[in-house]
C-alpha cells in the first residue's frame, strides 16, 4: 500500500550506455572506519577541483540524483548513482583503472614500453580499458561476444583498440571470449594474469614466448579482486557519504559481481539494517544462487535448455556462474528479483518519456528492481 509507504531510500546502481557533510559523518561512522574513509578520500579523484589530472581525473566521485518520477509514483526516495558522467560511460571506468594501477604498483606492467591489456568483455569493460590504456600508454586486445551493441565495437576501435568478435559460447569452451583473451595474452609473450588483486596472493605467471621483453597482461575482470575492490574503496564510500548512511536497500545487478560485492561489503558493516537486492534477467543463473543457492535456470531444464543460456535483450548483467568477484558478496544479498526483457524496455521507454533519461537496458533493469 503506496499510501501506508514510509520513506524508503532505493539505490540504482548501473551502466548507463545506450546514449548509455563530511565531518558528521566521520563522527558518525565506527572508528576502526574513520582512518580509513580519510585516506580513501585523500587518494580520490575529486570532481570539484577546477582542473582534473588527465581522463583519469574525471573517474568516480559521481553524483546521486532523484529519478523524480519512480519516487512519486512508489512514494519511496529512489536515488540513482550517475556512473554515465564517468568519462567512459560506466561504472567499468572504475574498475579497470584500479585493475592498472594495481597491476603498475606490482611492477607487472609498465606504461609506453609495448605491453597490451587483454581482456574479455561484452562491451563496457572493453570501453573503459581502451580509453584508460590509450591515456596511460597502453595497447588494449579486446575480445568480445558477436552479438552486442554495435556502437560498443565502433568506439573501441576509435580508441585505438584490437577488437576481436566470436560467437557466444559456454565458459567451458576454449573460444569463450573470456578464455579467448586469456590466451591471446599468454601467445603476446611474458604474460601474467593478476587471478586475485590481493597483496597477499601470488600472481599466476605464463611464460610463453618473449616478443622483445614485451608484456601481454589479462585484466580478468570476473576473477580480479582489484574488479570489486574499486567499489569498495570508491563507490561505496561515495554512496555513504552523499546520503550520510540513510539508506534503507541497495539494488543492483551482476555481471562480473564486483559492483554489487564491492558496495555491500563497505555499506553492510555501516548500516546493520541495510537490505542489500539483486535484480538479474532471463536465463541468468544468478538469481536462483541467492533465492535457492543453486546456480539454476529454468532455461537449463531438460528439454528447454537454449543454445544461449542467458537469452535476453540486456547487456552486461547476469550470468550462470559464480565468480570470485561475486562470491564476496554471499551471505550480504538479502533477495534478489527476476525482471522481464518486457519490463526492462517498458522501464527504459518509460524513463525516456518521464525524465529525458535515456539509459541502457541493465540500468532499466536496476529500476525496475527498486520500483518492485
Amino acid at each position: 500500500d503506496l499510501n501506508k509507504a514510509s520513506v524508503f531510500f532505493g539505490l540504482v546502481l548501473g551502466v548507463i550506455i545506450t546514449a548509455s557533510t563530511n565531518s558528521l559523518i566521520n563522527w558518525l561512522q565506527p572508528k576502526d572506519k574513520k582512518k580509513d574513509s580519510t585516506d580513501r578520500d585523500a587518494n580520490s579523484n575529486k570532481r570539484n577541483e577546477e582542473i582534473a589530472d588527465g581522463i583519469v581525473g574525471l573517474i568516480g566521485n559521481t553524483p546521486l540524483m532523484r529519478i523524480k518520477s519512480l519516487s512519486e509514483a512508489t512514494g519511496c526516495e529512489i536515488l540513482a548513482k550517475a556512473e554515465f558522467l564517468n568519462p567512459g560511460g560506466s561504472p567499468k571506468d572504475r574498475v579497470a583503472l584500479n585493475i592498472i594501477n594495481f597491476a603498475e604498483e606490482r611492477g607487472l606492467i609498465r606504461p609506453n614500453s609495448g605491453c597490451t591489456i587483454f581482456e574479455g568483455t561484452s562491451g563496457s569493460t572493453g570501453v573503459s580499458i581502451a580509453m584508460i590504456s590509450r591515456a596511460k600508454g597502453y595497447n588494449a586486445w579486446i575480445v568480445m561476444p558477436d552479438d552486442q551493441a554495435e556502437e560498443k565495437y565502433v568506439l573501441m576501435e576509435k580508441l585505438g583498440a584490437t577488437v576481436e568478435k566470436v560467437r557466444p559460447a559456454s565458459i567451458i569452451d576454449k573460444q569463450q571470449f573470456v578464455n579467448l583473451a586469456k590466451s591471446r595474452a599468454k601467445e603476446f609473450g611474458k604474460s601474467y594474469i593478476d587471478k586475485r588483486g590481493d597483496e597477499n596472493e601470488e600472481y599466476e605467471i605464463i611464460n610463453g614466448n618473449s616478443v622483445e621483453g614485451k608484456v601481454g597482461f589479462f585484466a580478468d575482470q570476473f576473477e580480479n579482486l582489484s574488479n570489486n575492490e574499486a567499489h569498495f574503496q570508491g563507490t561505496g564510500p561515495e554512496i555513504y557519504r552523499q546520503t550520510g548512511g540513510k539508506i534503507d536497500a541497495f539494488v543492483s545487478g551482476a555481471g562480473t559481481g564486483g559492483t554489487i560485492a564491492g558496495v555491500s561489503r563497505y555499506l553492510k558493516p555501516l548500516i546493520p539494517n541495510l537490505k542489500v537486492f539483486l535484480v538479474d534477467p532471463p536465463g541468468s543463473g544468478l538469481y536462483n544462487k541467492i533465492k535457492h543457492n543453486v546456480m539454476y535456470s529454468p532455461l537449463e531444464a531438460e528439454g528447454t535448455r537454449r543454445r544461449h543460456q542467458v537469452d535476453t535483450v540486456v547487456e552486461g548483467v547476469g550470468l550462470n556462474r559464480a565468480t570470485e568477484n561475486f562470491n564476496l558478496s554471499i551471505g550480504l544479498i538479502d533477495d534478489a528479483i527476476l525482471v522481464t526483457d518486457e519490463e526492462a524496455v517498458a522501464m527504459a521507454r518509460y524513463l525516456v518519456r518521464e525524465e529525458g533519461l535515456f539509459v541502457g537496458s541493465s540500468s532499466a533493469v536496476n529500476c525496475v528492481g527498486c520500483v518492485r
